[in-house]
């Protein structure tokens, strides 16, 4: 929750008062006495302890204490804490009287006695609440003796960014309520009684060893240096605050960042941000110190006798465009092929695709935008029209019921994953699909966990029952749908028994979530990678739809579907066309008029024809067809399936350019590397999952010669011949306004800090919830499918009996190309694989040990971890480390439509070695 001392303006317009030292200002009605008086005097205006802006009212310091009273009636006042009364008609509010002076004074001279009083040496000097506090009061000297300063509360250092020295805790209790009501993880408690209270972690443990995720929003909310973090000291006087996005997950949060003469001292989550509210994860607080590693590549290089060499921007941009064009010339544009990343900003995935479009004349431009979520757009695109959010993430406050099929919010999206489980512990029914045993399931009221690659059995069964119960919305199903009828007859012909065999889950859970969700006046739905890197991956999506159109949850606040992305511009990297099919604005490539209007926009010659994907571009290369790929971003040798498969495509090619930050295992096959920029050296846009564009700002220069990677596409455009303005994110908006539609509206400088959500109106106004009345298609579409099994369980399911998915943790980001360079390594150290124990006993796999994981490709050896939260059959790991080499048993199996890899489904044995 934000507090409503955040609000800068009424909510509407007011007609009662309240007067504010004699003085009448309207009322909102439910303000707190607190958010009235800081809505119209300044949030310092009353001195406070207890509260922060992302805490419910506590009231327990009480130096916000006031003097109120009733016009008319000027001499019976009484003594409230601001922070939990509510201010009414014809209050009188006196914040500066005598009395409320002497108080506050006398509370902090108390809190004082038991607080070390050594200020100037303290790791918060200048940073210190409490420090502030008592100077706002005119604490001079401290009247009473000391009391017993608990110094014997030894300095936890455990942990390697959390820190803390009780005895600098004034029992404001902020530090607990935060890791309550913000993360929700329930860490922080207090022990003892009277003088003798303590916060204590876990069981009164170190931050290390109890259940801390890091999020840091304690170390935020302590008002001293009791709870406080590795970087938080850093915040000195004299720096500068830059906002921008976090460059890890689709959630988007903000950031204020604390810079001092270059370098990056602090990272904070800002109470006002529209998406955050003074949260994020450990990634987005404490994971940024690879902007500055000693590994970060600053120079360009070319290989030259085997071995990469350092040359000029010059050379390096001479070079690729006498190669390039010799290649475009002797073996056409279609030689050539781009892939693009999801770490950059909408700008430069717009170059990047503008350049192999407009300079090669070929569609050979992917990502991993479509490798991990095309099944999700084409899915979402046939059914409602637009393959994007539904719904704002702040519509969870209105949900009544929540679907969470294939992903690990807490894991992979933690500060919305953080909302979700607040909502659960509170009481809202929770649906999990999943087959493993995730922390939402843990709190789920129904835990369907499914076979690997069932998706669509269970949701087939879903809505069968939905069908079956007489849950239908009948009236949403009739006038805004289309398709239902051949639907309907599809669904009940169904036979559930060989669903429920195969999906391995009972038809009576299924049932009951079914009721459960359909029986929700709003129900919303979230979804990640484990329902669309499978081979029916965009037909799920298409269920997931007919499930939200069926029971009428689409086009209204607290419903809909929402995909969570896995990357921070996942979203924005397919809105601005890098995929073969779709150009800027998911324009089909292959329409006359829309490639007529491409070639008038660009000025330049372009293709008609779908370009290759990433899998197809691998083939190609192999078969002498494809000679040249430029690579911004991704790093395929370790994140794509079968890897080597991938690696022999990449030694094939002829010319190689990899763009990047660090020497990935991609990198090491290139002929030619680019040194790009991090999200902290550059300025642009990036898109999170709810569909908001948001501003990245500039916080520090570019690292030695490197260059923000929109600057190295334009400055290269240039080079083979294409003008292209100077980079500027104001004038690349302006450039995409006019031919991505729905960004008609969208203006660097008026973006603010909130952002706005497309589609932007060309009056600027956003849109925080589609499909409103008609969907974007005209009528939704019911479309219909059957289980089919994959192909890698039917060719290799005998042989390989046990079932591989991967998954994501918390600690670290993708292949951890950027957070194995931070303190994170400390925490999560490795990959391991999970593996029921009943499983391990009959391999004699003791937990710790080596095992040997092999397939039709290939094997990796990982360390087992045996677990009881995935079933008997199936195996899980993670792919954050390079050494693991999973992807070598990985498959090429994709889903039939988008071509999306199928990571979710791998046919393995076990064995202990």
């Amino acid at each position: 929750m934000v507090s409503e001392a955040l609000t800068t303006q009424p909510a509407a317009v007011a007609t009662k008062t309240a007067l504010i030292n004699g003085q009448s200002f309207a009322i909102i009605p439910g303000e707190t006495i607190l958010s009235f008086v800081r809505r119209y005097k300044g949030k310092d205006y009353v001195p406070t302890l207890c509260d922060a802006p992302n805490l419910e009212p506590f009231g327990s310091c009480r130096v916000c204490s006031v003097e109120v009273g009733r016009v008319g009636n000027g001499t019976n006042l009484r003594t409230v804490a601001s922070c939990h009364t509510p201010v009414d008609e014809g209050m009188m509010v006196f914040t500066e009287s005598e009395s409320i002076q002497k108080l506050r004074k006398n509370i902090i001279e108390l809190v004082l006695t038991d607080h070390p009083l050594d200020c100037l040496t303290c790791e918060v000097n200048g940073n210190c609440e409490l420090q502030d506090v008592a100077a706002r009061v005119g604490i001079r000297k401290v009247r009473y003796p000391a009391g017993k300063v608990h110094t014997d509360r030894e300095k936890d250092l455990s942990h390697p960014y959390m820190t803390s020295d009780l005895s600098k805790c004034i029992m404001c209790y902020r530090c607990v309520r935060a890791c309550d009501e913000v993360q929700g993880q329930l860490v922080l408690s207090v022990a003892g009684r009277g003088f003798d209270s303590k916060i204590i972690k876990g069981l009164d443990q170190d931050f290390f060893s109890s259940d801390c995720v890091s999020c840091g929003a304690c170390s935020q909310a302590c008002p001293t240096s009791a709870i406080h973090d590795i970087y938080q000291s850093k915040a000195v006087v004299g720096q500068d605050k830059v906002r921008t996005i976090c460059t890890y997950c689709g959630v988007g949060c903000n950031l204020d960042v604390s810079v001092k003469n270059g370098q990056i001292l602090s990272i904070q989550a800002p109470f006002d941000a529209e998406v955050n509210a003074g949260h994020t994860c450990l990634k987005g607080r404490y994971a940024f110190k690879f902007y500055n590693h000693p590994e970060r590549i600053q120079y360009p290089m070319i290989r030259k006798n085997g071995e990469l060499e350092r040359v000029t921007w010059d050379e390096v941009y001479d070079y690729l465009a006498t190669r390039l064009t010799e290649i475009k010339n002797t073996y056409g544009g279609d030689a050539v092929a781009g892939i693009s990343s999801s770490r950059c900003t909408n700008e430069e995935n717009y170059l990047m695709q503008k350049m192999i479009r407009a300079c090669f004349g070929t569609n050979n431009i992917d990502g991993c935008a479509r490798v991990c979520h095309s099944p999700t757009a084409l899915g979402m695109q046939r059914t409602f029209g637009t393959g994007a959010a539904t719904n704002s993430i702040a519509d969870l406050k209105l949900t009544e019921c929540i679907l969470v099929i294939g992903a690990n919010p807490m894991a992979g999206h933690p500060v919305t994953g953080a909302k979700l489980k607040q909502k659960a512990m509170k009481g809202t029914p929770l649906i999990v699909i999943d087959p493993r045993r995730t922390t939402l399931a843990k709190y789920a009221q129904h835990h369907l966990q499914l076979r690997p690659g069932t998706n669509v059995a269970v949701l087939n069964m879903m809505l069968y029952y939905i069908i079956k119960e007489g849950l239908v919305d009948e009236g949403f199903v009739a006038t805004r749908t289309e398709g239902f009828d051949e639907f309907c007859e599809g669904i009940l012909n169904l036979n559930i028994d060989e669903l429920e065999a195969v999906s391995g889950v009972p038809r009576e859970q299924v049932r009951a979530a079914a009721i459960t969700y359909a029986s929700a006046k709003t129900a919303m739905e979230f979804h990640g990678l484990g329902v669309t890197e499978h081979y029916q991956g965009t037909y799920a999506i298409m269920l997931i739809a007919d499930l939200a159109m069926i029971t009428g949850n689409v086009g209204k606040p607290g419903c809909g579907v929402n995909p969570l992305r896995g990357q921070n511009n996942v979203q924005g990297m397919a809105d601005m066309g890098t995929q073969p099919y779709q150009g800027a604005g998911y324009f089909d490539v292959t329409d006359p008029q829309v490639h007529a209007r491409y070639e008038q926009f660009y000025g330049a010659k372009m293709s008609d024809k779908v370009g290759l994907t990433i899998p197809e571009m691998y083939d190609a290369a192999l078969e002498g067809k494809l000679k040249a790929v430029w690579v911004m971003g991704e790093d395929m040798a370790q994140s794509d399936p079968n890897t080597h498969h991938v690696k022999k495509a990449l030694s094939s090619l002829d010319l190689f350019v990899v763009q990047e930050i660090f020497m990935t295992e991609t990198a090491k096959f290139a002929h030619v590397v680019l040194p790009g920029a991090s999200f902290l050296e550059k300025e642009g846009t990036f898109t999170n999952g709810e569909r908001r564009i948001q501003k990245v700002q500039k916080v520090v220069e570019p690292i030695g010669e490197s260059k923000p990677d929109g600057v190295i596409l334009v400055e290269m455009m240039n080079r083979l011949g294409y003008p292209q303005a100077p980079y500027t994110a104001k004038g690349m908006l302006e450039e995409i306004s006019q031919i991505v539609p729905f960004f008609a509206g969208v203006k660097w400088d008026e973006l603010g800090k909130q952002g706005k959500q497309w589609p932007v109106a060309a009056d600027g106004k956003g849109t925080p919830l589609l499909h409103v009345g008609e969907f974007k298609r005209g009528k939704g579409k019911f479309i219909f499918r059957d289980f089919v099994e994959t192909a890698e369980i039917l060719d290799h399911g005998a042989a390989y009996p046990f079932i591989l998915t991967t998954n994501r943790v918390l600690e670290q980001y993708n292949v951890g190309t950027m957070t194995r360079r931070t303190p994170n390594v400390k925490i999560f150290t490795e990959d391991v694989l999970w593996i029921n124990p009943a499983d391990a006993k009959a391999k004699g796999i003791r937990n710790g040990d080596f095992v040997k994981v092999e397939s039709p490709r290939g094997e990796c050896r990982v360390k087992a971890h045996l677990t009881e939260d995935v079933k008997p059959g199936i195996l899980s790991t993670t792919f954050h480390f390079p050494e693991l080499e999973v992807n070598n048993v990985t498959s090429g199996v994709t889903d039939e439509i988008a071509h999306c890899p199928e990571y979710k489904v791998v046919s393995v044995r076990v064995s202990r070695g």
